[in-house]
């Protein structure tokens, strides 16, 4: 036995004053009786029926004693050791998305924290507990903690993931434990069913659930409709599945469908109803199943309509230029001849066509046809012209960056001949659509305050570009980049990225996520990323000045955690177990106030005896 806090026997000094006290004490009451001879008469009886009245204040002395000893020992905090009686655990505990699937309305994932919390309880006292969460990353929650109540309250603190989760850093983290400890109990919590395990302990908290989902809604506009396609899917047997289309926040669906599904296998559907202007729309599953968070699909517009304020600056009305910005929107274009321009701005896009300005506009985008100097921070250098008495064919790039292939998407890829280019180098990272004699002669990117760059290294009258149908489908994909909707995509699953299109002079870009929390993106190049691990919808708001600009993105359930059952292979942790165990420990302090509160009740008895009893 051992004592926390032994300073705590300091209160047995009370012993020898309690007897102190009983020694000098008077031991004489005044009483008030009628008669002398009733008096001698009642000591008489007492002393021949009731001899226990001797020893009361001896009895009284000895209990309070005992209380002194026992009290003293409760606040020393004795510990006991318990040889042999503990050891060392560690739980891995499943956080993937399937793990939200519920039963009588409990989740998989309380079911295995209660399996854990049970063995925690249970466990004696001295043993140490390591968690291992599994989460959108894998995480160890606590290590090799004794603290029963501390390892208790952090397991209530982990909360739902909704990733797709693979368990080879947790494995890694319970080898690297196993390890360092062969007798350390391994035992791992999830809804997978495994067909083996090595020297780990597999608790499977599935209980052969029945799901329903809906997945990869799109939709288009045709013929005046508005026409909502995606697939249905059941998992476990086959259904009859409803589903029904809302707009915005409508109590009431625009349009309803029945498909009959196949166990496994994507059933096709598609919702219509007449085109109407919309902010969002929502396709709902309505089969009550064990996982509410796949029964829907939302989607978002991605574009509002257009407004760009655009200044040309050239010597001609550049009217091949003026069309096809007229066919991206809302388009305001102004042009001025060269000698005309001051540094004006204010501008969503400038246009310097055969002409450079003395500085680089820094409120917005900027195009540079056949430039014919140099512009301080513009991201490139014109190093010479190049002219021929041939036609030069230019190149597409047969790059397969992301960049480049957003760029040329839809392209005919149309064989284009040019007179003479601009010979141009680069020292920011452009992507290039374009070749002439494996230079850049079309490329794309940011100059250095952040606002996006395209450049044309040749004069368009001395190229067929123009004559070319994919000119105005090059164009519109260059003014997709220069001014890119704030995401890519509206629908997303949990784990993917984000990619969010920075525009010029962006102050800031903050997330939202469907669980309150808030996150700021960088804003020092064109595009930021943010990963989405959460289910629900995202709010991206991105602040430009006085223009604040908000979208929302919806983040599902991955396809492969709504799957109700499913098969491993093995979790196999390698080595050679051993049964050593350790200490443990017994410091539970009730049975000491239990018998504390014992004597203090006999004392009292004992008190109110000699009080109220005739002598």
């Amino acid at each position: 036995m051992s004592l926390l806090y032994p300073l705590g026997l300091l209160g047995l000094i009370a012993v020898p004053v309690l007897i102190v006290i009983y020694i000098i004490k008077n031991k004489y009451t005044e009483q008030i009786v009628p008669a002398t001879y009733l008096w001698r008469l009642s000591e008489r009886f007492l002393k021949r029926r009731n001899p226990v009245n001797r020893i009361t204040g001896i009895i009284s002395l000895v209990l309070q004693i005992l209380a002194v000893v026992f009290l003293s020992f409760a606040v020393a905090h004795p510990v006991f050791t318990l040889p042999g009686a503990a050891r060392d655990y560690c739980f891995i505990l499943d956080g993937s998305g399937s793990m939200n699937l519920q039963s009588d309305g409990v989740s998989r994932l309380d079911a295995g924290k209660a399996e854990i919390r049970s063995r925690i309880g249970s466990a004696a006292s001295g043993s140490s507990f390591t968690l291992v969460y599994t989460g959108s990353t894998t995480s160890v929650v606590y290590e090799r903690t004794t603290d029963k109540e501390q390892a208790l309250k952090l397991l209530d603190g982990v909360s739902p993931e909704y990733c797709a989760t693979g368990f080879a850093d947790a494995l890694n983290a319970a080898q690297g434990y196993f390890d360092e400890n062969p007798s350390v109990q391994t035992v791992l919590v999830t809804d997978k069913a495994y067909e083996s395990g090595e020297n780990v302990e597999i608790v499977n908290v599935s209980k052969g659930e029945i799901n329903y989902s809906v997945a990869e809604a799109d939709y288009a506009i045709a013929g005046g409709n508005l026409v909502v396609t995606g697939n249905a899917y059941s998992y476990v047997g086959n259904a009859s599945l409803e589903l029904a289309l809302y707009l915005d926040d409508a109590s009431e669906p625009v349009a309803r469908t029945t498909v009959d599904a196949t166990e496994g296998v994507a059933a096709p559907f598609e919702l219509s109803c007449p085109y109407a202007e919309f902010s969002g729309l929502c396709v709902k599953l309505l089969a009550p199943d064990a996982l509410a968070l796949d029964n829907e699909c939302r989607l978002y517009p991605l574009r509002e309509e257009s407004s760009l304020d655009t200044l040309i600056v050239s010597d001609t009305e550049f009217f091949f230029m003026q069309a096809a910005l007229a066919s991206f929107g809302n388009v305001s274009v102004e042009v001025v001849k060269p000698s005309e321009f001051r540094d004006q701005s204010g501008y969503g896009l400038y246009i310097f066509d055969s002409c450079m300005p003395s500085s680089l506009p820094r409120d917005g985008a900027v195009w540079f046809f056949n430039p014919d100097g140099n512009v301080e921070n513009a991201g490139f250098t014109v190093q010479s012209d190049v002219e021929s008495s041939v036609s030069l064919r230019l190149e597409y790039n047969q790059s397969t960056a992301t960049r480049v292939v957003s760029l040329q998407k839809n392209l005919l890829k149309e064989e284009i001949c040019v007179s003479r280019y601009v010979k141009c180098g680069l020292y920011r990272d452009f992507a290039t659509v374009l070749f002439c004699e494996n230079n850049p002669a079309v490329f794309a990117g940011s100059n250095v305050y952040g606002n996006r760059e395209v450049v044309f290294a040749f004069d368009v009258h001395d190229s067929d570009l123009a004559l070319r149908s994919d000119f105005v489908v090059l164009t519109r994909n260059l003014l997709d980049f220069t001014f890119p909707a704030l995401v890519d995509a509206s629908a997303y699953y949990c784990g993917d990225v984000m990619t969010v299109n920075v525009p010029a002079n962006c102050e800031s870009v903050r997330v939202d996520s469907p669980l309150g929390h808030s996150v700021y993106l960088e804003t020092g190049s064109a595009v930021a990323e943010y990963e989405l691990t959460e289910e629900g919808v995202y709010t991206v708001t991105v602040l430009s000045g006085n223009t604040e600009r908000k979208v929302n993105v919806f983040s599902a359930l991955p396809l492969s955690e709504r799957i109700p059952y499913v098969a491993e292979q093995s979790f196999v942790l390698y080595g050679e177990a051993e049964n050593a165990y350790r200490d443990g420990r017994y410091e539970d302090l009730l049975i000491l106030f239990i018998v504390l509160a014992v004597i203090f009740i006999a004392d009292w008895m004992v008190y109110c005896y000699e009080q109220y009893q005739l002598r």
